[in-house]
Parts: C-alpha cells; sequence; structure tokens
C-alpha cells in the first residue's frame, strides 16, 4: 500500500543519521596501515640488504601479504557503507598489533628500536575507540611487550645506547620516534578537521531541528484554529443557504449573486478546514492515495487555478515517462505556496515548468514580478521571511523548503538577468515513489 511521506522522511533522517564518524575511522585505519606496510618493507630491506644483518624473510614477507590482504578486505568491506561499528574498528587495531608483534618476535624481540610503534597503535586506539576498547589495546599491547621480553626470537641485535649516534639501536630509535611523532601529528590534525566537520553538520541539523519544531507548533495551531473555525463556518453556511430562499433576496437578482457569492467563498472556507484537519490526520485514517506524477501536477494545477484569480498563467509539461508516485497534501501545499508567492508578485504572468531527468523532478516556478531583494534571497528558507511589511508573511517558502528538504530535495530562488524571478524545486523521485509492501510484491 502507499506509504505516507512522513514513512519516507524518516527513512531519509534514519539514513541520514548513519555513522560516518565511524566511516571516516576506518579510512585513516586503512590508511595508517597502508603505510605500516610500505614502512615495513622499506625497513626490513634496509636492515637485511643495506646493514648486513640477516632477517627470515620469508615469514616476515609473509607476514606483510597478510597484513596487505587484510587491509585490502577492509578497503573493499567497508566501501560505501554507512555505518562502522566500534567492534569493527577494534578488530582492525588487533590485527595491526598481532602483525606488528610478530614482525618484532621475528626481527629481535625487545631489543628492536620499532617496538615503540605500539604506542602509536594506543594513540590509535585512545582517539578512534570507545574507553573500554581504547584500554584493551593498551593491554593487549603491554602483554606483547611483555611477551617479547619472555621469548627472545630467532635473531640478536646488539644494542650499545652508550655509542650515541654510531650505535645502530639508536639511530633506529630516533628513526621510530620521528615516525611515531610525524605519523602522530598527521592522524591528529586530520581526525580534528573531521571532528570539526561534525560538529559543523550537527550545528546543522540542530538549526533543522529548530525549524521543524516550529513547523510542528504552526502546525498545531493551524490544526487547533480549523477545529475553531469549523462550526461559524458552518453555521453562516446554513444561513446563507436560508437567505437564497427569502422573497426579499429572491426579488433582488443582484443582492441574490451577493449572497451566492458569499455562500460560494463559505464553502470554500471549509473545504479549506477540512483540508487542514485532513493533513494533519485529524478526518482520515488511511494512507495518501497512489497517483502518476503527471495525473497528480496536473489535478493540483486544476484546483489552484480554480480556487485563485489566475491571470496569465502558463504551464509546460516536460516530464519523460509516467511515474508512480504518492498523492499527498504536504507535497500539494508546498508547489501551491510557491505559485501562490509568484502569483502575489508577478505583474501579469505566472509560469511552470516541470520536468524529470537524471532521477530528479524540476520544477521551475517563474514570475514577471520585481524579483526578490538580495537580504531576501540571503535568508531564503527562513521563518517570516519576507519584504511585505506585515505579522506573519513569509512563511510560504519556509514550509515549503522544510517539505522539499525532508524528501530529500532542494530548492533554489534566483533574479534572472531578464527580469522576474525564478524558483526552482528539485526532488529525488525516489522519495515520491510508490512503494509495496513485502506482503504484497
Amino acid at each position: 500500500m502507499p506509504q505516507p511521506l512522513s514513512s519516507i522522511a524518516a527513512a531519509r533522517h534514519a539514513q541520514d543519521g548513519a555513522d560516518s564518524a565511524g566511516v571516516n575511522s576506518m579510512r585513516q585505519l586503512v590508511q595508517l596501515r597502508w603505510i605500516a606496510v610500505a614502512g615495513q618493507l622499506l625497513t626490513i630491506s634496509l636492515v637485511h640488504w643495506g646493514l648486513d644483518i640477516p632477517l627470515p624473510l620469508l615469514p616476515m614477507f609473509g607476514v606483510l601479504a597478510v597484513l596487505a590482504a587484510f587491509n585490502l578486505a577492509m578497503t573493499l568491506r567497508w566501501r560505501g557503507r554507512g555505518r562502522v561499528t566500534n567492534a569493527a574498528l577494534t578488530l582492525g587495531l588487533v590485527v595491526d598489533v598481532a602483525a606488528l608483534t610478530v614482525q618484532l618476535y621475528l626481527s629481535g624481540g625487545i631489543t628492536n628500536p620499532f617496538a615503540f610503534l605500539y604506542l602509536l597503535q594506543v594513540g590509535v586506539a585512545a582517539v578512534l575507540l570507545r574507553a573500554w576498547a581504547s584500554w584493551a589495546i593498551a593491554g593487549l599491547t603491554t602483554a606483547c611487550i611483555i611477551g617479547l621480553a619472555l621469548f627472545p626470537g630467532p635473531v640478536h641485535l646488539p644494542a650499545h645506547p652508550g655509542r650515541g649516534m654510531p650505535d645502530y639501536y639508536v639511530l633506529g630509535l630516533l628513526l621510530c620516534f620521528a615516525l611515531i611523532a610525524t605519523l602522530l601529528v598527521a592522524f591528529v590534525i586530520r581526525i580534528g578537521r573531521i571532528v570539526r566537520a561534525r560538529d559543523a553538520r550537527l550545528a546543522t541539523l540542530r538549526q533543522r531541528a529548530a525549524e521543524e519544531e516550529h513547523v510542528v507548533r504552526m502546525g498545531l495551531l493551524a490544526s487547533g484554529a480549523a477545529h475553531e473555525l469549523g462550526t461559524p463556518l458552518a453555521t453562516m453556511a446554513v444561513i446563507l443557504g436560508d437567505w437564497r430562499h427569502l422573497p426579499q433576496f429572491q426579488a433582488d437578482p443582484e443582492l441574490l449573486q451577493d449572497v451566492s457569492e458569499m455562500q460560494a467563498q463559505v464553502l470554500r472556507c471549509k473545504s479549506i478546514v477540512s483540508g487542514i484537519l485532513a493533513s494533519a490526520g485529524e478526518t482520515r485514517a488511511e494512507a495518501p492515495r497512489g497517483t502518476t506524477l503527471r495525473a497528480f501536477l496536473g489535478g493540483l494545477l486544476e484546483e489552484w487555478q480554480r480556487s485563485r484569480v489566475v491571470r496569465g498563467f502558463e504551464y509546460r509539461d516536460g516530464i519523460e515517462g509516467e511515474h508512480a508516485i504518492v498523492s499527498d497534501a504536504g507535497l500539494q501545499q508546498m508547489l501551491w505556496n510557491v505559485l501562490d508567492n509568484a502569483l502575489e508578485a508577478s505583474r501579469s504572468r505566472v509560469s511552470l515548468q516541470a520536468s524529470t531527468a537524471g532521477g530528479m523532478l524540476l520544477l521551475r516556478v517563474a514570475d514577471d514580478g520585481p524579483g526578490f531583494d538580495p537580504e531576501i534571497l540571503d535568508r531564503l528558507g527562513r521563518p517570516y521571511n519576507s519584504s511585505k511589511d506585515a505579522p506573519g508573511r513569509g512563511l510560504g517558502l519556509f514550509l515549503a523548503l522544510n517539505v522539499a528538504r525532508t524528501l530529500g530535495g532542494t530548492i533554489e530562488a534566483r533574479n534572472p538577468p531578464t527580469g522576474g524571478a525564478t524558483v526552482t524545486i528539485s526532488l529525488p523521485l525516489a522519495a515520491l515513489s510508490l512503494e509495496q509492501d513485502d506482503d504484497e510484491q
């Protein structure tokens, strides 16, 4: 059965709320692991052939091959994924610690100056993982250091720190320090950039939540006002219906025409009130009905022209093919708000051009009015952003922007060089598409 736009919006918000920080963290681990593979390959080659210190090359290169294969698997596994768990990050660091431990065991054990690379693993864990996982990595690296001290490997590296710079151990220690310092600074700077981007995104989400709360308050106010207006409008409709049959009105055609017009306007007000209550779910429980995009726009524009005094309106249909969509009052009201603004600002002409391209629905509303003030364009989509000096104005584009944003779309406004104003609504067709329940497929 058709799904209401609120359900589609909830699913979209859930998708947007995926753990992007975890994806970034996994990306950092993958990059560090490639650096580790390249660095170990270079170091093994330099020590074995450059310093003439024999190393068990076959098992050490085997560890590098396993580590590279694991890193490639992680790259493919998490490419395009929206969420990376803390357990996945912890597993990656455990594999890194295990690989480093085996390499150190095969190349001098505790006497290998690169044993201090464990500190890099601990630092990365403290930044990326939760507290318990960070402590677990710290305990694991400590246990590995103790194990290397208790169980010497097949290679013995002479260490004479007292000789200073000529000693290979001291040189290795300095190189290890420089490597750890460089990687930590680069890593922390990059993580800081990610954190700042996350904070900016959270600020945007908080602003959006405040705007949506404002929309909810307006919806409650509109629903309450509709309830209050229902009774007096019904009373006025009955009274005007009785007046039409009175002799004094029947005898005066002009007066009878005025009463008929008043009755028509009251009925229109009742229809508007019923629409507000229906949109709020007060008078019906069924889901929005399914229709096609072309039929939806056609019916929407026909009703808009019938209920307003519209002059010089032109509709250009550039939609390719038929698209099954959900007919929803929120989507209809969004387009009505934009059309009403254009109609009010226009001098003699309003146009709507509908087209589809790249999985998007494009609705371009244009008028020949004075255009938007620059400050209006700068604050587009904020409530009460209007050049009309009247209380409560400037909500049309604000409500339209929130509906479009809920559907994953955008609204752009500009003043074209030829004059007037143009508002372009871009909506993904997937957000409007008619979906079927699993039991009906």
